[in-house]
């Protein structure tokens, strides 16, 4: 059985998902960082988080496909 805290955290991946998606990336950063705070051992909003702080400060072009490129190793 799923826990509260997990099934909410869960939904606000999704919804941050989705933000990602539309490049809203500072309003898909604050909800994976509130994701992490009913899951902190999430790692995909962990990650998630981390992208959208790039994305926010580099835009990718109008044209984006939603992959992210890794630029370094």
């Amino acid at each position: 059985m799923i826990s509260e805290k997990k099934k909410k955290a869960l939904e606000l991946f999704a919804i941050g998902r989705n933000q990602y998606k539309l490049m809203q990336f500072r309003e898909a950063c604050e909800t994976f960082t509130r994701a992490l705070e009913f899951d902190s051992t999430d790692s995909p909003s962990k990650v998630y988080a981390e992208r959208c702080a790039y994305y926010a400060q580099n835009p990718p072009p109008e044209d984006w496909d939603g992959v992210f490129t890794m630029t370094t190793k």
